[in-house]
Parts: structure tokens; sequence; C-alpha cells
């Protein structure tokens, strides 16, 4: 058979993943205001000591790092789509991005526990006025932030947005937004430490919203990395996915499906492997149609049996 009757038989692994998505551009934006802010708060805090703007602006500094980590998978995942080292295409790298940002935020919840119990232990005397303007700006810069990212636009893959209860949201985007939203929880409590402090002394405030954003952050990281490690291990799609596949294909027919994977290989889309036994089987291309557009399977391998016994 000559190889241009071969390429009727033939795919690529790309599945749209050379495009740009619709959260690339706005988490370029994010890093560029929070760098701007992490330099704001760093030099106010050196200049008016406060090591309390200080260390918040340190925090804004990890999380320019991470959310640098977001760009930069988006850049490389398009670049490097038509590679074909990757056997299903780049989308993991979407995954693995959230799961590394997640990690990052787990350890910003360890420095916050430290920094709240060195505070505990030492009290620092906090110049209160100074402190809340800056802190009420970088709530206000961050609450601007959080809000671009949520309001992001979903892609929703090859095919139609079909939920099945599942979480199929960019994990790459997800976790820029929790960490701009983590840094929005940890101004709101140090504006709410600062006020109480000034008002009433109990400096001891500041640091008990400390271990309070820690809990937060260390709740909402584990969450994300659950969901990115699901599809980093090729875990077993949501029932309900397989169950619906397997009555497109068994439908009415003596066709039955005897052994069926189907696993995340990127954000919203799905590969699948199914062994199918019947009297009188099609040929593979006749059950791939039969797969429902909205499921997202972008890469099916289709085995026939033929078991004329029964």
């Amino acid at each position: 058979m000559h190889t241009e009757q071969l390429s009727d038989w033939t795919h690529d692994h790309v599945f749209s993943q050379d495009h740009q998505r619709a959260g690339e551009n706005r988490a370029l934006l994010i890093v560029a205001l929070t760098a701007i802010m992490m330099v704001v708060e760093i030099s106010t805090g050196l200049i008016y000591q406060s090591m309390a703007l200080l260390a918040d602006g340190l925090h804004m500094a990890s999380h320019t790092m991470a959310l640098g980590v977001a760009v930069f998978a988006y850049v490389i995942s398009r670049r490097l789509a038509s590679d074909r080292r990757f056997a299903f295409g780049v989308g993991k790298i979407n995954s693995l991005a959230g799961f590394a940002s997640a990690v990052m935020l787990l350890g910003f919840a360890l420095v916050m526990v430290i920094e709240s119990t060195d505070r505990l232990i030492h009290p620092l005397n906090i110049a209160f006025d100074q402190a809340l303007v800056v802190a009420v700006i970088g709530l206000l810069v961050n609450g601007v932030s959080a809000w671009v990212l949520i309001s992001t636009p979903h892609d929703h893959g090859q095919a139609h947005d079909h939920d099945h209860g599942q979480h199929r949201h960019d994990h790459n985007l997800r976790a820029a937004y929790l960490h701009v939203f983590a840094d929005a929880v940890t101004s709101l409590l140090a504006i709410v430490a600062l006020l109480v402090g000034k008002y009433t002394g109990a400096i001891w405030i500041d640091p008990a919203m400390g271990f309070v954003g820690a809990a937060l952050v260390t709740r909402w990281s584990y969450t994300l990395i659950c969901e990115t490690s699901r599809v980093l291990l090729d875990c077993q799609a949501e029932e309900q996915l397989a169950v619906e596949l397997r009555n497109s294909i068994e439908g009415q027919s003596t066709d039955r499906v005897t052994d069926l994977h189907i696993w995340g290989i990127g954000h919203n889309i799905f590969a699948a492997e199914i062994a199918i036994v019947g009297d009188k089987p099609s040929d593979p291309n006749h059950y791939k149609s039969l797969i429902p557009r909205a499921l997202n399977i972008v890469h099916a391998t289709v085995e026939i049996h033929r078991c004329e016994e029964h």
C-alpha cells in the first residue's frame, strides 16, 4: 500500500493544543500586576520597618514565580503541541503546572504558620496606618486580578461542554486563580488584624489571622493536588462517562463492551481503549462514530472480537 493511501488511516496527536488558551494573556497580565505590587510592598515594608508588609511582599514574590510557571506552561504547551515524543500530546503540561503551583501553595501556607508562630512568641511593633494603606491597595489589586481570572471564558475542548459531575477546569488557570485569591484573603485578614490591633491593642490577632489564612490555603492546595493527580496518574474517568460510552456502543445490538478504559490526557480531553465482542461485529470506524462528541474523547482505540457461538 502506498504512503499516500495510508494517510487516510493516520492522524496527529495535537488535539488543538497548539491554539492559544483563553487564560494565557490574562495570566500574563496578572503576573505583571503581582510583580508591581510585590515591589511596592517590599519597598514600603523596608521604609516603614513593617515586618507585616515585608512578609506579604515576599509572599507576593513567591506567587509571582508561581504565576510565571502558569504562563510558561501555556507557552511551552503550544510550542511542543506537534512534538511526537509525547504519546497523547502535551495536555498534561497544564495539569503538571497546576500540581506544581499547588505544592508552592502548601509551601506558602507553611511559611505563614512559621511566621505567625514567631510573631506570637516575639511580638513586633507595627506601623498600623502605613501598613493599612498598603494592605488595602494590595487587596484591591488582588481582587481585580481574581476577577480577571475567574471571568476568563472556559475552553471546552473538541466538543460541547458535558460535565458529567466531573471538574474539567483548566488546572493551570485554576492554580493561578487560587494563588491570587490566597493573596486577596491574606490581605483581607491582614486588614482585619491591623484594625483590631490599632484600636484595641490586641496585636496577637495579627499572627492568629495568619493561622486562619494558612488553613484556608492548605485546603485549596489539597483540592487542586487531588484534581491534577487524577490526570497525571491516568486515573479512570468518572463512572458516568463510562456508562454513557458503553450504552452508545451497545445500543440495541448484540455487541458488548468487555473492556473499557477512559482517562484524561489534558484539559477537558480524554483517550479511550475499548474491547468489543459480537457475533457480527462491524469495523472499528463504525464504533468510533457511535461515540458521542460531547464526551470529548479525542483518541480511541477499538479492539474487535468475533464470537459466533453465542
